[in-house]
């Protein structure tokens, strides 16, 4: 059964490119990002591989730690890195899950109950330290993953979890986010004191707090 928000992620013990890895163990008290791959040397999962490897210093500039997942042995995923290096550019620079027995797979609920093989094993999950899922998304083979969007998703959750604001459509770090409406005016005075523009007694816009 997949993970539903604010589930508790399943800890796990697998093989990866970085040795034997406890999830709960490396995760530490750290925000993850774990994402998923149906099998190694296919096109668009390498060149997310090496996106993520480029990105990773925005990621650990979050507190956030980045692990890949392949259905396919250690091996086979040693071979792949070679690949990604030469063709994207970038190291392999955080762990890769060699989930050749569906472990993990499964534990997540990545591959559909009707599914005859791996295809559906294309997830990003967003895990706090408390070890909650905080997002969940899952992606056609077709269609490589937007890790500024994954960026823009952890910025959003990191600062609403400190405040009480929502941030609204297209918001970026910096941009006006809304005051959510179980914090009333009164309350609003004290926690925003430069005041806000209300468009209507739901939507108060405030300059991002912090």
């Amino acid at each position: 059964m997949a993970l539903q928000l604010n589930d508790l992620a399943p800890d796990f013990t697998q093989d990866s490119t970085e040795g034997p890895l406890n999830f709960y163990d490396w995760a530490g008290d750290s925000w993850v990002v774990l994402f998923s791959h149906p099998k190694d040397f296919t096109p668009v999962c390498t060149t997310e591989l090496g996106a993520a490897a480029k990105l990773k210093p925005e990621f650990d500039r979050r507190g956030v730690k980045i692990i890949g997942l392949s259905v396919d042995a250690s091996d086979s995923h040693a071979g792949w890195s070679r690949d990604i290096e030469e063709t994207q550019g970038a190291r392999l620079n955080f762990p890769l899950i060699a989930d050749h027995d569906r472990k993990v797979s499964d534990l997540y609920g990545m591959i559909h109950p009707k599914a005859s093989d791996t295809f559906t094993v294309r997830s990003v999950f967003v895990i706090d330290p408390a070890r909650k899922v905080r997002l969940t998304l899952t992606y056609p083979a077709s269609t490589g993953r937007n890790f500024d969007e994954i960026l823009r998703v952890v910025d959003s959750i990191q600062l609403t979890d400190k405040h009480k604001v929502a941030t609204p459509v297209n918001w970026k770090h910096g941009e006006d986010v809304i005051i959510v409406p179980s914090v009333s005016n009164e309350a609003a005075k004290a926690l925003f004191p430069a005041g806000w523009d209300e468009k209507k007694p739901y939507l108060r816009y405030v300059k991002q707090p912090g």
